[in-house]
């Protein structure tokens, strides 16, 4: 199997973990988002997930959908894998309120025309 065969099930994955991070945020405001510890690592362990599954995707599917900020997702990602003192808890709060819906947006659209 090649590689690009399996791009929709990572970017399965990726929806999936981006519809999971509105959800379990939607009624937080940042205050009850920074204060909650056990919502903040479930938002980091998410965030993590989305940026997992980016970075299996093919580097043609990449090329293919520049829409998708592909380097901030996995740089994030490796914010939270590896330099776990550099985490900023107001930019993943920020990144769940403007830039995921709109990643939800343009996997739903990607898929559907799969």
């Amino acid at each position: 199997m090649r590689h690009e065969d399996r791009d929709p099930a990572y970017l399965w994955d990726m929806l999936e973990v981006s519809r999971e991070l509105v959800e379990m945020n939607a009624n937080a405001s940042r205050r009850e988002f920074l204060s909650n510890r056990m919502l903040l690592r479930a938002t980091e362990r998410n965030l993590e997930i989305l940026g997992e599954a980016a970075t299996r995707v093919s580097l043609a599917r990449m090329e293919k959908t520049p829409e998708i900020p592909w380097r901030r997702i996995i740089g994030q990602r490796n914010v939270l894998a590896h330099e776990y003192g550099d985490i900023d808890h107001e930019l993943l709060y920020e990144t769940v309120r403007r830039d995921i819906p709109d990643l939800i947006d343009t996997l739903e659209s990607l898929l559907a025309n799969k």
